[in-house]
């Protein structure tokens, strides 16, 4: 069994209007050295192995569902656990 730990963030060229919100508010509460903020999503899944490559498989669910490719990027760790 693998567990695949997933972030989604906007492009560099998206604007990130809640990113910028949370930005002021931090200025706003005295943290003036923080210089940007990017909101994401962040996923586990748990993947059984199969005949398919676990990086195919995770590319086609972000690609289908889990992130917006038009607006946003991905990344991902696979790492395999241990059996019980």
């Amino acid at each position: 069994m693998y567990l695949v730990k997933i972030y989604v963030t906007y492009k560099q060229s998206i604007l990130d209007p809640k990113g910028e919100a949370i930005h002021d508010a931090l200025h706003r509460l005295g943290y003036t050295n923080v210089a940007d903020v990017e909101l994401g999503k962040y996923f586990e899944v748990k993947l059984e192995a199969d005949e398919r490559p676990i990086e195919a498989e995770v590319d086609e669910m972000c690609d289908r569902l889990l992130a917006n490719v038009n607006m946003e990027t991905y990344r991902y760790e696979i790492t395999e656990m241990e059996a019980l």
